[in-house]
């Protein structure tokens, strides 16, 4: 009986050490670090890139990394500018595209260079994500351009002599092994920015490169490391290697790194080549867990603010349907359409119709917002045009300061929270787009926002025209109007319930 007893319990301790491995297996996710010597030809490049593609997907990898400068790299400014392709209507990305689908895997391009429309002699350095169905999910335009100029010895680097700087982080990519945090290269020197991406609950930092020998082999693995342990997350670093041309040589060593700082695989000076790691969400939440430095910073007494913070698609990234409209949106803050017959209140260059305004003073007035930061954005402004808060008199400013903590209570009332931020952006260094001076209420509640100042990135940017930042989608006057009347119909009952006997 007794033998009978332990080989059951064995079995059973068995079964149990499977389901778990098991388990643990399959939540590990398979990428594929790529490293290659690329030269100016665009075919031989894609060749390479092919194969390397074919190959890994062949080992059931979800995702291959490619390293800056897939596309090609010249030995000369003339033939880089000349060679750079539009992201969308280029064939280099459109092959990216059908390899991605062909072979049902995820790609990150590490750096093309993407023609600068605006400027025929600048390029961007463009890291590209592209889905298993071959749509280009999301593309990060390099923010940090490398830069160097040593005449002792006759070095010099300087890629803002060709390169137009990206205006934004991106926020981390929803893909199939994380959350991927994009950037590119030189990027890396700047703890700024991956800590940025940490904090936006980024799992994996992404460093496609072409670092050169000397900085590689000085740098490379101290700060590929330096970024994963301090920001808890995976780094993976697609690499260059070898000799380029006469004038370029680059360092190599893709790599993928651990949370803990491991190196997990090194691609060394192989080219072509790739080495496949796994990424594991369960080694993610328990060095976290065990150390959890989020937690413990000092956002009281220090804070990092990302100015310049992008979420969606460049215009210019997005293709575009046979009836859908190209144009600019236009910049009036108020619509007036379906308004012709209705009274409007001045609001700097703007209207805004009556039906769209909730409360009205002897001096100040508030109403809906056209493009809303979050639910309940409301704006307040006084009647007579007046751009800064200096230019207010004295019963304006007691009429507009008391309007806005009667709009502050109802909105705290109407959304169910306690607390509102508040805020004048007075001038246009302060952010101000309206040439009135006007107060901004936006109803809070915990958690509406990753990193709770972001809200005054996106109130700076939510109604500006610019090429390159997508604006908040207009609201229908319909939509406009009714929240208005809901709005107008609160204050009444909270002045009927003010009066009536306690």
């Amino acid at each position: 009986m007794q033998v009978c007893f332990t080989s059951l319990f064995y079995r059973s301790l068995s079964v149990k050490c499977l389901r778990k491995f098991s388990q643990s297996s399959m939540s590990l996710k398979r990428i594929a670090v790529c490293q290659m010597t690329s030269v100016a030809e665009k075919a031989t490049n894609l060749q390479v890139v092919s194969k390397l593609i074919s190959d890994a997907s062949n080992e059931d990898v979800q995702m291959l990394f490619f390293p800056e400068a897939c596309d090609y790299l010249c030995d000369n400014k003339k033939d880089t500018l000349n060679s750079a392709e539009p992201l969308l209507t280029g064939d280099t990305v459109k092959h990216y595209r059908e390899l991605a689908a062909k072979h049902n895997v995820w790609l990150s391009m590490g750096g093309v260079h993407e023609r600068d429309e605006m400027n025929p002699t600048k390029m961007f350095n463009t890291h590209v994500i592209i889905d298993n169905k071959g749509n280009i999910v999301q593309a990060y335009r390099k923010v940090h351009l490398f830069d160097v100029e040593i005449p002792e010895k006759n070095i010099r680097l300087k890629e803002s002599d060709f390169t137009t700087p990206g205006s934004h982080v991106v926020t981390p990519v929803e893909t199939p092994i994380g959350r991927i945090g994009m950037a590119i290269c030189y990027d890396m020197r700047f703890p700024e920015l991956s800590t940025a991406l940490a904090s936006m609950r980024a799992d994996i930092l992404t460093y496609p490169s072409a670092f050169t020998y000397a900085t590689g082999k000085a740098h490379w693995h101290l700060l590929l490391r330096a970024r994963a342990i301090e920001n808890q997350c995976y780094v993976i670093a697609a690499a260059q290697t070898g000799n380029h041309n006469a004038k370029r040589r680059s360092y190599g060593h893709a790599i993928c790194i651990d949370p803990w700082g491991e190196v997990l695989v090194d691609c060394e000076e192989l080219a072509p080549c790739y080495k496949i790691a796994e990424i594991s969400p369960e080694k993610l939440a328990e060095v976290r867990r065990n150390m959890p430095v989020f937690q413990h910073k000092r956002s009281d007494i220090y804070s990092l603010y990302t100015l310049s913070l992008r979420k969606k698609l460049l215009s210019e990234h997005v293709e575009k349907s046979a009836n859908q409209s190209t144009s600019n949106e236009k910049t009036s803050e108020i619509v007036t359409s379906g308004t012709e017959n209705e009274p409007v209140l001045v609001f700097g260059a703007a209207r805004v119709p009556e039906s769209c305004v909730f409360f009205k003073s002897k001096l100040t007035y508030a109403f809906v917002n056209l493009r809303c930061v979050i639910p309940g954005h409301v704006l307040i402004a006084p009647l007579r045009l007046a751009e800064r808060n200096e230019d207010l008199t004295d019963e304006e400013a007691a009429d507009f300061f008391k309007t806005i903590r009667l709009v502050q209570k109802l909105m705290e009332k109407v959304h169910n929270v306690k607390s509102c931020t508040v805020t004048i952006q007075d001038g246009p260094d302060a952010g101000q787009t309206i040439k009135h001076v006007h107060c901004h209420i936006l109803p809070r509640k915990k958690g509406d926002f990753i990193d709770n100042d972001l809200i005054y990135l996106e109130l700076a940017k939510h109604d500006k025209v610019s090429p390159t930042q997508p604006r908040k989608p207009a609201r229908s006057l319909q939509e406009m109007r009714e929240e208005a009347t809901m709005l107008r119909k609160m204050l009444e009952t909270m002045s009927q319930e003010a009066e009536s006997p306690k």
